[in-house]
């Protein structure tokens, strides 16, 4: 939106009288009358002001512009700052001016009277996935790139990872998230919910970690699981986090819809497995093996079967997949025994126990995608 022009005043040509303050409230409720977003009023008052003006909201999103009105980085307000909804200050150099308190007060009301979403809300416009879209995308440029991370609360300055969540309940799947490692900011992006994190990089297995906290809340049955799954990009430049959302969505054709695969995937984990995800679904689908072992789990002894065979391949022993499937270890062998005959493997053969685990992942990559592209979770913005 246009920024309101009521004369342009500047601080330092007020007097500290009735009309100067009555000035500065006209001021600013023309703002809050034309609907301007945070990042707006914010300029505004640093230039109003003379000196730099920022506003932190409880989220941890912070905005800062100099007395030119250019963006600054995000900092903590400074000592002394009423830790208001939000915190609002001025970052004078030399002495105050007598009309900064009300200054202050009136930058508060309107930031709260343009946000129209109550106390708690964030500033207007920053929780639009337009922003979070531009930080991820490597044609944007640069500079606009690190002006929408500073809207977003991002530190252009560290390193950050992206998540690609999806499937129903995608935004309790971002809760998880959020309890374990600092989210800055999530927002659906097509289908799917890209979650900005800005972590130290402490815990090399969070792929382990989250996977553990997925299956314990949201546990598969033998039907399968209905999600959420999540891709993890690597921890990059924050000016790469195009690159991590590339591969956090190349990671979340990896999380399995079936009941022994992965919920959450590791990009950085997958090696040269990598390389199937770039090939299409229909092609997946079309390999001999995949049509061969799809045509005999249509089958309710298939079915059985062909899970009993990917529980083997995990877990990688007849005895430890009879323990985890609570079976005896010769029913284990004989389902298996249905599907060697079936596709004519031979799982003690090297080769052929690396050609049904092959043909076992590209038959879940191409479930877990189709059952991807056809779910959305409206409730995984923030």
């Amino acid at each position: 939106m246009g920024e309101p022009d009521p004369g342009r005043p500047r601080l330092a040509d007020l007097a500290a009288d009735q009309s100067s303050v009555l000035r500065v409230i006209e001021y600013f409720d023309a703002f809050a009358e034309s609907g301007a977003n945070a990042d707006t009023v914010i300029r505004a008052a640093a230039v109003l002001a003379d000196c730099a003006a920022g506003a932190r909201w409880p989220s941890g999103t912070v905005i800062r512009y100099d007395p030119a009105g250019r963006p600054l980085p995000a900092v903590a307000p400074p000592p002394g700052v009423c830790a208001d909804r939000p915190a609002v200050w001025l970052e004078r150099i030399d002495a105050t001016h007598p009309l900064d308190d009300v200054l202050v007060a009136r930058l508060r009301h309107c930031l709260r009277v343009t946000a129209r979403r109550g106390p708690d809300a964030e500033p207007t416009g920053l929780g639009d996935p337009a922003l979070l879209e531009v930080v991820l995308s490597e044609k944007q440029r640069r500079e606009d790139r690190v002006r929408a991370m500073r809207l977003l609360g991002v530190d252009p300055g560290r390193p950050m990872r992206v998540l690609a969540v999806s499937g129903p309940r995608a935004a309790d799947a971002v809760r998880l998230v959020a309890a374990r490692v600092p989210v800055v900011r999530s927002a659906i992006v097509g289908e799917i919910t890209a979650v900005l994190v800005q972590d130290s990089g402490t815990c090399p297995e969070l792929s382990d970690v989250l996977n553990s906290a997925v299956v314990q809340e949201f546990p598969a049955s033998r039907r399968g699981a209905s999600g959420p799954w999540l891709g993890m990009g690597e921890r990059l430049p924050a000016l790469a986090a195009a690159t991590s959302w590339e591969q956090a969505r190349h990671a979340l054709r990896f999380a399995s819809s079936t009941w022994h695969g992965r919920r959450v995937v590791a990009y950085g984990r997958l090696g040269a497995l990598a390389l199937l995800g770039e090939l299409p679904i229909q092609r997946l689908l079309r390999t001999p093996d995949v049509v061969r072992i799809n045509d005999f789990a249509a089958t309710d002894a298939g079915t059985v079967a062909v899970d009993t065979l990917e529980a083997f391949c995990v877990f990688g022993s007849l005895r430890r997949t009879a323990a985890e499937l609570h079976l005896h270890h010769s029913t284990v062998a004989a389902r298996i025994a249905q599907v060697e005959a079936v596709m004519g493997w031979d799982v003690d053969e090297a080769l052929d126990r690396f050609t049904a685990t092959l043909a076992l992942m590209v038959r879940r990559i191409a479930l877990s995608s189709a059952e991807l592209s056809s779910t959305t979770d409206p409730g995984g913005a923030r």
